[in-house]
């Protein structure tokens, strides 16, 4: 008996070791309120799996609801398929799985998820799994009911948790043997909180996405399989883009949103690296790949050989067929989920991808009956227009009385540059005037023009090329004026495929579409040209993007002005400091990036913030930390993704508020009309096409430091979707809550 006491005793020791200080005793308030059990609210996660490392994400709000709707069905046993994320994902009930709709990505799994524990590395609570919350669920319920705690449960891992009080749950390591000491296994290690539903978790839970789609746009990727300088996917760059659009909506279209005149913008990504790169071309190229500086040279291999690819015959055809069937088969499928869907399509490119878009959009050809309807509507006005050149061009050659013989044969500029000697001596021109016209046709000066929409139009030109490049250059031998050959230029001969829909607005981010056309000796694109299929077209640009070019320029080349200067989210304008002592000219009359004299408050706390960050970083380790620091560069406030903007941008906006004197320095209205008023013909429909971005304060230091984040910053670039959320609704009639300072 004595032994049996000592091991009582004992035991009652070790049990006293192993339970932390007693508690308060509750209120009596309290005591009812514990008594009374409440079911837990479930909600639902998923696990993403990023280098190894598993996290769990919830679901949205209305995603988890009507998960739960489904499940509580009781048709969970069958395999049950619920959409996600804004019809992006599909998640199969019965077996627990969210499966990508619309690109290829590795299956995700998904929990119904009650009870939560906190990991050791991140800190980040961690879902049981079904069953064991199950079994915690019903000790907590039993515990509350009988008022009777210190309940201890073994996880199937063979780790421990103890429900010590409502408000004190803790889960203990498994332990692989006892010591000499003969310790509990609850004594061992470092305990970790246990928490009940996700309320009591701190975790960022979204709402949900409007249902309602307006508009869906496509986005083409550039070279390379990584897209920011994070070195992430395009699917993952486009959930970025896609995420500060919704954020937009809210912020400057609240007014049609309320009055639920609008939804959201759906935006899909378009991968063809993947399907270029698994045509074997890889092997071939690490056969011949030096051994020496390897990662360097697979860089290379990866990323920037896709240019080359895409000027060879073989590799053209691949990427075009690529990037159109894909868009084609995503456009499909789209409509095959959204049925109701009414809105219009637009394409996006980066980089490389808005060449290939730009190729593709101008070898579409339009629809038959739009071209007849067209033509009935456009010809009286084409025919006059076509006239007057021909008249002007006479007038010019002091041979306009040859006039009623060139409006008889119906003849306009192009057709003028088309003819031979034999043409003009059938129309009965004498050999003199015949000479002349024939010189003009051979100058320089016009055959060096690339009137894209004529020569590619059949019904002006019947010898188009429908299976070739499509820029070419009319040019005619001065030796022999009566021979009229294509000159075909630089770009790779393809079929290109015809896309199922007509785009409404084509936008190119950090493009390089003006220097490939120039390097396939297009000196000039007619203002009369626009693509056969799609209306809008806008080339938007960082000012310090090395890739990116300009279009208006080759449209309209002997004016000098400068690109239309995109305006800031918030309404503000950033600190110009100027391109540095290599340029010291003047900005254009009409200049929408002319140097701001007078920097805001928030734009000098804004460098501010920059400079503190960029000098901390390289203080503490000036060669260890080059990544950080670099990284710090390149962080910049997201108000448009992060709930609360950061303190510096809250002090920066409240100082401008408290100095209602200093406002930032307007352009003039004159100057403003003048700028929007340039004609820069009909690629945009007659509005501007180039757009550039403000550059933050600490960029404007180092132009080269931050050349390649410059080219990269689209995907969170708020000014950039602002724009082409504007653009987009613009089409449908609804504009932005409060026009922004500087915007047209």
């Amino acid at each position: 008996p004595s032994s049996l006491a000592g091991a009582s005793i004992m035991s009652a020791r070790e049990q006293q070791r192993a339970q932390p200080p007693p508690a308060a005793p509750p209120e009596p308030g309290e005591l009812d309120a514990a008594n009374r059990y409440e079911a837990v609210v479930p909600h639902w996660f998923y696990c993403k799996v990023t280098d190894s490392r598993e996290r769990w994400v919830p679901f949205s709000t209305q995603d988890s609801e009507r998960l739960e709707e489904a499940h509580g069905s009781g048709r969970d046993k069958e395999d049950l398929v619920v959409p996600t994320s804004g019809g992006r994902y599909d998640v199969h009930l019965k077996k627990r799985q969210c499966v990508a709709v619309y690109w290829e990505e590795e299956v995700s799994e998904v929990r119904r998820c009650t009870w939560f524990y906190k990991g050791d590395k991140d800190n980040k609570y961690i879902p049981y799994s079904e069953t064991f919350s199950k079994e915690l669920e019903e000790a907590y319920m039993i515990a509350v009911t009988l008022d009777e705690w210190k309940k201890k449960l073994e996880s199937p891992s063979r780790e421990i948790i103890i429900l010590h009080n409502p408000k004190l749950m803790v889960h203990y390591h498994p332990v692989a043997s006892s010591d000499d000491w003969g310790s509990t296994p609850t004594e061992q290690g470092r305990p970790r909180t246990v928490k009940r539903g996700v309320e009591n978790i701190a975790v960022e839970i979204p709402s949900g996405e409007p249902l309602q789609i307006d508009h869906l746009v496509f986005v083409v990727h550039g070279i390379g399989p990584a897209c920011d300088i994070r070195f992430r996917s395009i699917v993952q760059c486009v959930n970025d883009f896609r995420n500060v659009s919704l954020s937009m909506l809210q912020a400057h279209f609240k007014k049609a949103q309320e009055q639920q005149q609008i939804g959201r913008v759906e935006f899909l990504p378009v991968n063809w690296h993947s399907s270029l790169h698994s045509t074997g071309v890889d092997v071939d190229l690490e056969r011949i790949t030096l051994p020496s500086i390897n990662r360097l040279r697979h860089f290379i291999n990866d990323t920037i050989l896709d240019v080359f690819f895409y000027n060879s015959s073989t590799y053209c055809q691949t990427i075009v067929d690529t990037v159109a069937s894909e868009m084609n088969r995503l456009y499909q499928l789209f409509l095959q989920r959204n049925p109701l869907f009414k809105g219009g399509v637009s394409i996006a490119g980066h980089s490389l991808g808005s060449l290939i878009l730009f190729d593709l959009l101008t070898n579409q050809k339009a629809a038959p009956e739009e071209d007849e309807h067209s033509e009935e509507g456009s010809r009286t006005t084409s025919s006059n227009r076509g006239i007057e050149e021909v008249r002007e061009i006479l007038k010019k050659l002091e041979l306009s009385e040859y006039c009623e013989v060139f409006e008889k044969e119906k003849m306009d500029r192009q057709a003028l540059l088309l003819c031979t000697e034999k043409n003009l001596k059938e129309m009965g021109i004498p050999l003199g005037p015949r000479m002349k016209i024939l010189h003009y046709i051979s100058s320089k000066e016009e055959m060096q023009v690339c009137l894209l929409h004529d020569l590619y139009s059949s019904r002006s030109h019947p010898i188009a090329l429908r299976e070739g490049p499509a820029f070419t250059i009319y040019s005619q031998s001065p030796s022999t004026p009566t021979s009229s050959f294509l000159a075909i230029l630089a770009q790779v001969s393809a079929n290109y495929p015809q896309l199922n829909y007509k785009p409404t607005i084509f936008f190119a981010f950090g493009s390089p579409i003006g220097m490939f056309l120039t390097v396939r000796g297009v000196k000039r694109i007619s203002p009369n040209y626009s693509l056969p299929t799609c209306k809008g077209f806008f080339n938007i640009f960082h000012p310090f993007d090395p890739v990116a070019y300009r279009i208006e320029p080759m449209i309209v080349p002997d004016l000098e002005f400068e690109p239309m200067l995109l305006p800031h989210h918030k309404g503000r304008k950033r600190m110009h400091l100027g391109k540095g002592t290599d340029s010291p000219s003047p900005p254009a009359r009409g200049s929408c990036c002319s140097p701001q004299p007078n920097p805001e408050p928030s734009c000098l706390s804004e460098l501010k913030e920059g400079l503190t960050r960029m000098s901390v970083d390289l203080k503490n380790n000036l060669l260890g930390s080059l990544r950080v620091a670099w990284q710090s560069f390149t962080r910049a406030p997201l108000p448009a993704v992060e709930a609360a903007s950061t303190d510096a941008e809250a002090e920066a906006e409240a100082s401008t508020e408290k100095q209602p004197d200093t406002k930032p320095e307007e352009t003039p209205p004159a100057v403003k009309e003048e700028a929007s008023l340039i004609n820069v013909g009909r690629l945009n429909g007659g509005n501007r096409i180039d757009y550039v971005l403000q550059e933050k304060p600490i960029e404007s230091f180092n132009e080269y430091l931050f050349a390649l984040q410059g080219h990269l910053c689209y995907w969170e670039s708020e000014d950039t979707v602002l724009l082409v959320l504007k653009e987009i609704y613009q089409t449908q009639g609804i504009t932005v809550d409060q026009p922004l300072p500087g915007s047209q």
